[in-house]
This record gives C-alpha cells, sequence and structure tokens, in this order.
C-alpha cells in the first residue's frame, strides 16, 4: 500500500492565542512564544534558523492577522485554515497538540487555505466593515429617539416615514432646545409633508415634555449624530483609497449610469465611475438588488479577482454559504443543518429581501415561486444564490445584465413547465393535448 508523500518538507504548525503562540517542528519539541511584537519577531527568526519556508496556523479571532502580516513581510508562505475543518483525534485537544497537528497535516498538504484578499482589499474591508457598524450603532439609537418620544407621546413616527429624517431631526433638535408650540415644530417639516398632513404632524407634536425624557432624547441625538461624524470619515478614508488606486487609470469606455441610493449613501465623490475603474467595467450594481453601496461592500469582502480565487461558480456560492448543505453517507443523503456565517452572503440576501416585494423584476418572480413551494427563509437563500451566481458571471466574464421584466420570466418558465410535459407524456405512451 503507497504511502503519503510530503509536499511540504520544510513546514511548521502556529497555534495562535492572544497570550502565546505555539511553534510546532518536526523532530522538534514545540516552542512558545509571547505575543508582544518583539516575541513575534523572535518567533520569525526561531523559524528561519529551522529553515522554514511554510506555516499553517488556525483563524483565530483577530489574534492571527497581525502574525499572518509578519510572516508574510518576512517571505514565509502561510497557510491560514478554518479550525471547524481541521479534526482532531480524541484525546488530543491542546496548544501544543494543535500546533503539531497543523504541521503534520500541513506536510503531506492535507489543509485547505482560508480567502485573504490582496491588501488593497482588506485595507477596505476594514473601513467598510467600520463604516457598517457604526451604521448598526447609530440605527440602535433612533430606536432610543422612538422610546423618548413615546415616553413623551408625541407620536412623530407615526405621521411621518423616517425620525431620522431631514424633518424629524430639526424637530427632535428643536424640542432638545427648548421649543414646545406644535405649531412651531410643524413648521419645521419639509413642504411636501405640511401640503398633505399639516393638522396630523400638529396633533401628533402635542405631548408631555418632562425633563427626564427630553433628557433622553438628547442623549440618543447626540449618539445619532456622532456616529454620522464617525460614517463620514469612514467615507472619507474610503474615498482616499479609491482615488490612490484608480485615478491614474483610464475610464473603461462604456458606463452605465449608476442606480440611485435610497439609504445610507457613502459620500464619496463620483464613486461609481472609481467603482468601475476597478472592475475594468464589469457593473454587478446593474443587477436588481444591488447599488453602488453593495457593489463597494462585495468588492471589499470578495476583491475583484474572483476567478483566482474561485474557479466556479459554485464554489463561490459555496464560500458565501448560500449553496444547500449536503451530508450524504452511502444510501442516505439528507440535509445537514448548521450555521454558516459569511457577510458578503449576507449582503446577497439583503438583496433578495429588498426585490422580494417588486412586481416587474424576474427574480422577485423566481422569490416569489420558491416562496409558495418551500418558504420564504428557502426562497430568500435560493434567490440570493442567484444574484451571487450572476455576480460572479459579470465579474469574471465581463457579462452585462439586462432586467427582462416579469412576463418573459413567466413566459420562459411557462415553456419549461411544458417541455417537461411533454417529454413525460412520451415516456408514458401518451399525448398531450391543448385545450
Amino acid at each position: 500500500m503507497p504511502s503519503l508523500s510530503k509536499i511540504n518538507p520544510h513546514c511548521a504548525g502556529i497555534d495562535v492565542g492572544s497570550e502565546s503562540i505555539f511553534i510546532g517542528l518536526e523532530d522538534c519539541d514545540v516552542a512558545s512564544f509571547a505575543t508582544f511584537t518583539d516575541d513575534y519577531l523572535k518567533a520569525i527568526a526561531y523559524l528561519k534558523e529551522h529553515h522554514i519556508t511554510a506555516v499553517a496556523m488556525e483563524a483565530t479571532g483577530v489574534y492571527w492577522i497581525t502574525l499572518f502580516d509578519m510572516l508574510e513581510a518576512a517571505g514565509i508562505i502561510v497557510t491560514l485554515v478554518n479550525g471547524k475543518q481541521v479534526k482532531y483525534l480524541p484525546g488530543r485537544k491542546s496548544d501544543v497538540a494543535d500546533c503539531q497537528w497543523l504541521q503534520q497535516l500541513h506536510s503531506f498538504g492535507l489543509l485547505r487555505p482560508c480567502f485573504i484578499p490582496d491588501d488593497l482589499t482588506r485595507q477596505l474591508r476594514t473601513y467598510t466593515r467600520l463604516r457598517a457598524d457604526h451604521l448598526s450603532m447609530a440605527s440602535s439609537h433612533i430606536q432610543h429617539m422612538h422610546k423618548a418620544l413615546t415616553l413623551m407621546n408625541i407620536k412623530l413616527q407615526n405621521v411621518i416615514s423616517q425620525l431620522h429624517g431631514a424633518s424629524g431631526m430639526r424637530i427632535m433638535s428643536a424640542i432638545v432646545q427648548g421649543e414646545r408650540d406644535p405649531q412651531c415644530l410643524a413648521d419645521l417639516c419639509e413642504t411636501s409633508i405640511l401640503k398633505t398632513k399639516r393638522d396630523r404632524v400638529v396633533a401628533s407634536l402635542k405631548g408631555n415634555f418632562k425633563s427626564e425624557h427630553i433628557f433622553a432624547l438628547k442623549q440618543a441625538l447626540g449618539a445619532y449624530n456622532f456616529y454620522q461624524t464617525q460614517i463620514g470619515e469612514c467615507d472619507k478614508q474610503i474615498e482616499a483609497l479609491l482615488s490612490a488606486h484608480t485615478d491614474h487609470k483610464p475610464a473603461p469606455p462604456k458606463i452605465t449610469l449608476p442606480k440611485n441610493i435610497r439609504h445610507n449613501a457613502p459620500k464619496i465623490d463620483d464613486l461609481h465611475t472609481k467603482l468601475m475603474k476597478m472592475t475594468g467595467g464589469n457593473d454587478p450594481s446593474q443587477i436588481t438588488g444591488l447599488t453602488d453601496k453593495t457593489l463597494l461592500e462585495l468588492i471589499a469582502e470578495t476583491g475583484v479577482q474572483l476567478q483566482d480565487h474561485w474557479t466556479t461558480e459554485k464554489q463561490f456560492a459555496s464560500w458565501a454559504a448560500l449553496a444547500p448543505s449536503m451530508h450524504q453517507s452511502g444510501k442516505s443523503n439528507k440535509r445537514k443543518k448548521f450555521k454558516k456565517n459569511s457577510r458578503a452572503g449576507q449582503i446577497f440576501r439583503e438583496a433578495a429581501l429588498s426585490i422580494s416585494a417588486s412586481k416587474h423584476s424576474a427574480l422577485s418572480a423566481f422569490f416569489r415561486r420558491m416562496k409558495a413551494k418551500k418558504g420564504f427563509l428557502h426562497a430568500m437563500k435560493a434567490t440570493a444564490r442567484k444574484i451571487a451566481v450572476i455576480y460572479y458571471r459579470i465579474m469574471t466574464k465581463g457579462i452585462v445584465f439586462v432586467e427582462r421584466g416579469i412576463e418573459l420570466y413567466q413566459q420562459r418558465f411557462k415553456e419549461q413547465q411544458l417541455r417537461l410535459l411533454q417529454k413525460k407524456a412520451r415516456s408514458l405512451g401518451l399525448q398531450l393535448v391543448p385545450t
């Protein structure tokens, strides 16, 4: 029986923790180092002394990032692996055993590396994720505003669509500054609101202005404005990064018109052109449910060279946690339920959710058909996968997305069903007769 041959003879396994790291080498005792920068440099010198050219380590929280960058800068090939994919033998789960086991698996080439984007994408990912975190925190303070107004029995949120819009922010700022007259507060609304429902706005602004609730509103308003400032700072950093990367590049010959971004649009000058320069003219933002904002977030998560990391669209959909999870053993073939998280997959899910109520899109017709067949969650995941596949094709093959509408989709689905029925009838020796 042939034995396994070593693919990486000069490799090491590293277990990374918050206070120390453990390095396992073949035929050597496990060495441990602290996680200070000087100790990382000593660890790299230790690896070079033993002529190590490749290293494997688990993706443990954010502890691996600094060591990964320093090893890469030192010219050592680093393979980052998902801890769930590394199977341990019973009784071997310890920091010392971890690094030894990683070293053995890596020496035989049995580890599958995680997706690590290039440095530009990693910088962009940091800024976009920070921006998303600030948006999430700001939304929580919008809820605090709602609560404070409700406690004062001010029902403005029942009359206008967005409390944190221009009208709502002006009214809340005036309340905090001491204004109590409903007529004066209503005058701060936009003209379009006052034309149709001025009386309702005035009625909603009569409340019980207790000092403790006004203080709570002031706190929520200040926190919301603080996070809006933080979001603006992130936008400036993103714009500077995109400009440094794209200003010297020529614009693509054909640039499509950008879509309107309804909520939380990045304040970046000429964002659409910058993104088109990065993608080489490929425009996934034209996909139903996607905009320049979502395209920016997707590029920060996946980069622009998708085919370098995922050779097929099925691999890309699986990485985004949008493919059905199957577990096959012998004749048993069933779905295995376990949680998988993917930021890119979540963006595609949000895009699917945003088009679910559309009455003109082919993708929304697909969503409704899958919802009637298998339920809401299945429909959202299936539609998100379809959007991800179209995104992959546009980014790798340069195709142009054209929304053909719901009528053409229904016509093609009807033709498909008719072909299936005709095939089934022929197999049974029957013939379809139209009524």
